[in-house]
């Protein structure tokens, strides 16, 4: 009898455990899961529009901080991305969203490659140790850029993006 009762709660968790799933998809606007489209546009190094469902998705690359307009070697990050993404169809693993309400994912290429962590072995952006601390692909990823000195490592001391936006705010009156 007892086998009987734990037999048929099993049932009854995994369908519970679906419904929670479920509701936090809906609640999160259906974001939770994998989703395919094309990449339409490139804002910059490290930002891009794919459309879903006829409508273009704002998406942050996860784990990447890549430099800034108008700072040194962001129209090259910017050009990468393109090479590596304009048309094409991607998949996003979705993270969640930022503070500007862009989605975090990492996008995957047709070819099966992470868009993030392409553009770090290239040397075009770092690793961001505050969104993506524990991802040590990422890190040695970056570490081979910088010792092959790919990219914006060929500068002798690139400055990421948050001290550049952290001097540009100091110098502004």
């Amino acid at each position: 009898m007892t086998q009987r009762t734990t037999l048929s709660t099993k049932p009854f968790l995994s369908s519970l455990s679906v419904i929670v799933l479920l509701s936090g998809v809906l609640l999160s606007g259906g974001e939770a899961f994998p989703f395919g489209g094309q990449v339409v546009t490139i804002l910059d190094g490290g930002t891009i529009e794919v459309v879903r469902n006829g409508k273009a998705q704002r998406v942050r690359l996860n784990g990447i901080a890549c430099p800034r307009s108008g700072q040194p070697y962001s129209e090259q990050a910017k050009q990468a991305t393109s090479d590596l993404g304009f048309s094409m169809d991607v998949t996003l693993q979705i993270y969640g969203k930022d503070k500007q309400g862009r989605v975090v994912a990492d996008v995957l290429l047709p070819d099966d490659r992470n868009m993030s962590q392409t553009l770090v072995q290239q040397g075009w952006c770092w690793w961001d140790r505050k969104q993506a601390p524990q991802d040590t692909q990422l890190e040695a990823l970056e570490k081979e850029a910088r010792d092959s000195q790919k990219g914006l490592w060929a500068d002798p001391d690139p400055v990421p993006p948050w001290e550049w936006r952290k001097n540009a705010r100091a110098t502004t009156p």
